[in-house]
């Protein structure tokens, strides 16, 4: 997997991801950036949050859990290996930790905390934040390779080789709750994904056989895989829709150009501004 950019300048969903009743449901790492808003709990192998992340549930990590300063997580936070908690985060339930605890001046555990290794009470540095400001400085003066085995060594390389699993990325300053998930950056959905909520983003691409139960609105191009359904409407300001086949869209759509896959169906009103072309099955041409 290289890097050629910021690994936060795009909201990623993998495949697979499920909103449950209360938690986003991942099998690989979750990375949130600086200053976000996730209305859900989070449960997935490594857990890393920039400064002044919030979440409204609980934070379950198979992995690692890494919490920058500032951070508030509403309920429990339950670690497989190690934790790292920076200056004057909170946590609202309690926090269990398998491995080593690190942990910063001035934080909050309201119903306490135990580790079954090391304890230490200090301010550590904030390590997602000194992770990717490492990372941009590599990518700027062309050492990719670089770049590539810092990421190794933060998230193991050996396990995200055997799992295939790409991590779920919230790009700094986005809110993800059961209403809406807000972005200013390109969003990206995997394949066989469950989502609630209406998707806002710069760009939206979605997977296959996924389904979103809400509606997509981007600035530019939305594109969206076969076998998918959207509960809602699809709307961009100022780019194209492609609709692969077998998608269904239960709302409106509109957009300047429209196309259309073999047997993707619209309910509601279509409108576009320019061409409109539309597959058809080469079934029905025999």
């Amino acid at each position: 997997m290289a890097f050629s950019r910021d690994p936060l300048d795009e909201l990623v969903v993998p495949d697979g991801t499920e909103a449950q009743e209360r938690d986003l449901v991942t099998d690989g790492d979750v990375l949130v950036g600086g200053r976000s808003t996730v209305e859900f709990g989070v449960r997935g192998r490594n857990v890393l949050a920039g400064e002044g992340a919030e979440f409204g549930g609980g934070i379950e990590a198979s992995g690692d859990c890494r919490l920058d300063m500032w951070c508030d997580v509403a309920e429990s936070v339950l670690v497989g290996e190690d934790a790292y908690l920076g200056e004057r985060a909170h946590v609202g339930g309690e926090l269990k930790v398998a491995g080593d605890l690190d942990i910063g001046d001035d934080v909050d555990i309201e119903e306490g905390f135990e580790a079954n290794g090391w304890i230490v009470i200090r301010n550590p540095m904030p390590t997602i934040v000194l992770l990717f400001v490492y990372l941009k400085h590599l990518l700027v003066v062309g050492e990719e390779d670089a770049a590539q085995r810092l990421i190794d060594e933060v998230v193991d390389a050996d396990e995200r080789t055997t799992t295939e699993t790409d991590p779920l990325v919230v790009p700094a300053n986005a809110t993800v709750s059961d209403d809406a998930w807000r972005v200013s950056t390109p969003a990206r959905i995997g394949d066989d994904c469950r989502l609630h909520g209406n998707v806002r983003a710069e760009t939206v691409a979605v997977g296959v056989d996924t389904e979103i139960f809400g509606s997509l609105r981007a600035r530019g191009d939305i594109t969206v895989g076969p076998d998918t359904t959207i509960h809602g409407d699809v709307t961009t300001r100022d780019g194209s829709v492609a609709l692969d086949e077998d998608v269904r869209v239960l709302g409106d759509l509109s957009c300047s150009d429209l196309e259309l896959g073999a047997d993707a169906a619209v309910d509601g009103t279509m409108r576009a501004t320019g061409e409109i072309t539309m597959e058809t099955d080469p079934r029905d041409e025999e």
